[in-house]
């Protein structure tokens, strides 16, 4: 499959690139996002991209949205982006790219946590509280949390890191009613997507969302919605509470790169093609096992 580090997209008015995602303008109340198959670790943007990645993310995205459609609106239009490009361009939309509608962003990642790892795992060693969440004392790593919490986060510009906060920073941040309404949302979106997961032998240990607010104030889903960047998949048959269990996302490549001698700055190690083949293939399994 060839990969694609950077659109090109020349018939619209780029307006953004992220770790992963290109926007363009599609008159004045839609987007064109084009994810590629760039990877980033350590937050640092690889030169080497994972083939097929930004069409894995795209296709769970839009199998995600399809089936929580009834808990909150989202960014979809159905509009196939082919429509919307150059002839010649329409190689690099196909199976990657969605026409979103255009929402003003809420600045705050809303993340849901089922199992403790990670930075939470952290934290609550030397708090006992993830984002000012209690938890019970003796709680292990990768442990099963009585319920399901939400800890935000605040977004960070691309190369920094994002930053855990309180609930309460969030409202007063966004305000009280718009922060519990996507508290709400956030925990019912995982449920059920949790709940559907483990159906299919996959354990959602916890995820992030990101909503946007439309011309009347209306809450929706927006962005990436539950693929292996946005959560942390695990095998339900290799679950061990005790160990980091491994995961269908970019493991591969942040262990390989660890044990090389780099500062974690630009630019990183160039990946070799077995890292590169291992890191696409999870990618895969984990759509595979979700949508088939």
């Amino acid at each position: 499959m060839q990969a694609l580090h950077q659109s090109s997209i020349q018939s619209l008015p780029l307006l953004a690139r992220g770790k992963v995602r290109d926007m363009y303008a599609v008159g004045d109340d839609q987007l064109l996002i084009v994810a590629s198959d760039r990877i980033s670790a350590f937050d640092v943007i690889l030169d080497d991209p994972i083939p097929g990645k930004g069409a894995v993310l795209t296709q769970l995205t839009d199998f995600w949205l399809g089936k929580l459609g009834h808990i909150v609106p989202n960014h979809s239009t159905g509009i196939d982006p082919v429509d919307v490009v150059a002839p010649s361009e329409r190689d690099q939309v196909v199976g990657r790219a969605v026409v979103v509608k255009r929402l003003q962003p809420v600045l705050i990642e809303a993340v849901v946590r089922g199992y403790i790892i990670g930075s939470g795992w952290k934290d609550y060693q030397a708090s006992g509280k993830i984002c000012g969440v209690a938890l019970p004392a003796g709680l292990h790593l990768a442990g099963r949390l009585p319920e399901p919490i939400f800890t935000p986060a605040a977004k960070a510009e691309v190369g920094e890191h994002d930053e855990n906060v309180s609930f309460e920073h969030v409202e007063s941040v966004i305000g009280s009613a718009l922060a519990q309404e996507i508290r709400k949302v956030s925990l019912a979106l995982y449920a059920a997507a949790a709940d559907y997961a483990s159906s299919k032998g996959i354990i959602i240990a916890d995820t992030k969302f990101e909503f946007g607010l439309d011309a009347q104030g209306k809450l929706h889903l927006m962005d990436e919605v539950l693929t292996p960047d946005s959560s942390r998949f695990w095998p339900a048959d290799q679950y061990q509470e005790g160990i980091s269990p491994p995961s269908f996302d970019k493991q591969f490549v942040r262990d390989w790169l660890e044990a090389q001698p780099w500062g974690k700055t630009a630019p990183a190690p160039r990946l070799p093609a077995e890292v590169i083949e291992k890191t696409a293939a999870k990618y895969r399994e984990a759509q595979d096992r979700l949508v088939g």
